[in-house]
């Protein structure tokens, strides 16, 4: 279970959801939540089915729910008897209903979204048949059922297209150009040895080449072994100092602290522990088991709707009620004004209630600073992972810090040297600027000079006329080489040509023959595929027909099988019942008293004369409540009269103790006067 919960919350974080749960907090999520969750996953294989269930009433969140997974073939675990129990724990949110489909549903994300895609299509919609009658209706439902057949072979020719990946077009052009790249390189490499063998020894120096080339890999290699072994040798003094460390600490640790100390530490620990183990644990334990019990519980009950959730909610304020009449009574019974234990008791709670939570403080302090652990240990063999260095501390750190230092002066020095290098480039490029002006000026004065003589574009025309004599000259040169080189090749080409005549003259008269017989061939290959695709049509129709009646016999099958099961069961139920009634029977008719009192019947019967004994019971307590109630109210009214008339009393004796004050005073303020 514990790896089922800890697969569905790795799916959760990941794409596309990204909830960012732990096995904690997704534990600890409410049936509401949990229901959400659910639809959120069904949402993302059906577009459709992403809805908030809190603008939706239950009964249809169920019915949708169901529905899908009924589409996606789900079955849930158990036998056929838990289907209901399945149905109920959707509706309610149950942690081992919900969870097992969010599973399943998780590992098969991508199946499932193609079976939602195609259900969409291929879901047939149930027609009555007093609706078929009519003739419109009919044609509309085979055309729909056509429409419905050419969707699923166009879409078995698709997923047939992605499986068969390149085409062969593809792979014979792929072909075809490597081949090319091998004959070209097979002519590289024999032009390469040509040259080769008109070098002397020629051999001698190919062995040298090789074994220099295999001395620069056993170079490489030696070079990459050493460049491992200073790594290596860098992490053992990395962890060579990391030890170091941790003893000094350790030392210090032994040095500062004393054996009373130590053993006051590990009395605090003990008796923080025996505590846990004593008394919160086992209270939470007790706590935990009642609360799965009620749930139980209310699991076990049918679904219940608002007015018998009215109905409790009475019945807990009526209960509500007398329990607080009871508390009453007993602290008017048993604790009188004077008593001093209520203050000792509510002491002794509240310290009781500032341990456990100081407990839980202490207790949650170290389930963090263990998670920070972990999670420092993961990153520092992820930073090792990706680096493959691990992480600096102290003396290390402040190496690598003076080392960033020197080399950001280092950077700064080259970055002024580039600085410098672009001016000198930008005053490079003006300076070029300017000659090409100068130069276009002397160009213009030149022309203006030629204009003036009458004799305009000389220069240029002297520049053109010897760059074209030049070519010519090429030219002419490259003529003559290639009329004698062509006048060679055409000698050459006739005499092949007429050497290739001859020899293809009878391959010609075959190749006639062998044209008639390949028409011959070819009209009667068309007429063979003809039949050929006539009869496959036909063998494909007989086979889908065949196809669909060995699918409704196995349906038939399948279902004969569960009514042979389902029948199977009721039978060995009756047949327990049958036994039970057969042994209540030989009980109930036994001459044994004490096997008499066995049976079932006696049971209840005992049952049912102690039940009325207690309503008898009650019903007299009752009367006498009912008789004693009107006294009772009574005095109770006589007291609150008597409290009112002690209340009253005590406000006429404050005043009169406040004017004997103030008179006490009037009278010695006048005896003072007088003596004044």
């Amino acid at each position: 279970m514990s790896d089922q919960i800890q697969f569905i919350v790795e799916k959760l974080n990941q794409e596309p959801f990204r909830k960012n749960y732990n096995l904690i907090t997704f534990d600890s999520l409410e049936s509401v939540q949990l229901l959400q969750l659910l639809s959120d996953v069904l949402g993302e294989i059906d577009p459709k089915h992403a809805v908030d269930i809190r603008e939706e009433l239950p009964e249809n969140t169920a019915k949708r729910m169901l529905t899908l997974l009924g589409i996606l073939k789900y079955k849930p675990p158990g036998n056929i008897t838990d289907l209901s129990v399945f149905r109920q724990g959707l509706v309610t949110g149950s942690k081992p209903v919900i969870h097992p489909v969010l599973h399943w549903l998780l590992q098969r994300t991508n199946e499932l979204k193609k079976r939602a895609y195609l259900a969409r299509f291929l879901v047939k919609l149930e027609v009555p048949v007093e609706f078929l009658q009519d003739d419109t209706v009919a044609d509309i439902n085979e055309q729909y059922e056509e429409l419905m057949e050419a969707f699923k072979n166009l879409h078995k020719e698709c997923e047939q297209l992605k499986i068969s990946g390149l085409s062969t077009a593809e792979i014979r052009r792929d072909i075809s150009a490597m081949e090319e790249e091998k004959d070209q390189l097979i002519k590289r490499v024999e032009r390469l040895k040509k040259r080769v063998e008109t070098v002397q020894n020629h051999q001698r120096m190919l062995e040298i080449a090789r074994q220099l080339r295999l001395e620069k890999e056993r170079e490489e290699s030696l070079a990459h072994q050493k460049q491992e072994q200073k790594n290596q040798l860098f992490h053992a003094e990395q962890r060579l100092q990391r030890t170091q460390l941790q003893l000094k600490e350790m030392h210090h640790a032994v040095v500062d602290s004393k054996p009373e100390s130590l053993m006051k530490k590990l009395e605090e620990e003990i008796n923080f522990n025996s505590y846990l183990a004593t008394e919160k644990i086992p209270r939470e334990l007790e706590s935990k088991k009642k609360s799965v019990y009620f749930l139980q519980k209310v699991v076990a009950e049918p679904a219940m709707g608002q007015s018998d959730l009215s109905v409790l909610e009475s019945k807990i304020n009526e209960v509500n009620a007398q329990i607080n009449q009871l508390i009453e009574k007993r602290m008017m019974k048993y604790e009188p004004v004077d008593s001093k234990f209520s203050m000792y008791r509510q002491q002794a709670s509240i310290i009781s209630r500032k341990k456990e939570a100081k407990a839980e403080e202490l207790q949650a302090a170290k389930e963090e600073m263990s998670s920070t652990e972990r999670e420092m240990i993961q990153k520092t063999n992820q930073a090792h992972e990706l680096d493959g260095s691990e992480v600096l501390k102290g003396d290390e750190f402040k190496l690598y810090v003076n080392k960033l230092r020197s080399k950001n002066t280092v950077y700064k020095r080259k970055r002024l040297e580039i600085a410098e290098i672009t001016a000198e480039y930008g005053i490079l490029q003006r300076t070029e600027e300017l000659l090409k002006q100068r130069h276009e000026a002397l160009q213009q004065q030149l022309q203006a000079i030629e204009d003036k003589k009458g004799i305009s574009g000389y220069s240029y025309t002297q520049e053109e006329l010897e760059r074209v004599s030049a070519v010519k000259s090429e030219v002419d040169g490259m003529k003559g080489q290639t009329l004698d080189n062509m006048s060679e090749m055409v000698k050459k080409l006739n005499a092949m040509v007429a050497e290739k005549k001859s020899s293809l003259a009878p391959v010609i008269k075959e190749l006639r023959q062998l044209r008639q017989k390949c028409q011959e061939l070819t009209q009667e290959c068309d007429e063979k595929k003809i039949q050929y695709d006539s009869c496959a049509a036909g063998l494909e129709s007989n086979r889908s027909t065949l196809e669909q009646e060995v699918k409704g016999l196995q349906e038939e099958c399948a279902q004969e099988e569960s009514n042979y099961h389902y029948v199977n069961c009721m039978k060995r139920n009756l047949e327990i019942q049958l036994q039970r009634v057969k042994e209540e029977m030989r009980t109930y008719v036994s001459p044994d008293p004490q096997e008499r009192r066995k049976a079932i019947r006696e049971q209840y019967t005992r049952m049912i004369l102690e039940q009325e004994n207690l309503g008898k019971k009650l019903r007299e307590k009752q009367k006498v409540v009912r008789e004693s109630h009107g006294p009772n109210m009574k005095q109770i009214k006589m007291w609150q009269d008597f409290e009112q008339l002690m209340e009253c009393k005590r406000e006429c004796f404050l005043k009169q103790q406040n004017q004997t004050a103030i008179g006490q005073v009037i009278q010695e303020a006048g005896k003072d006067r007088l003596v004044l």
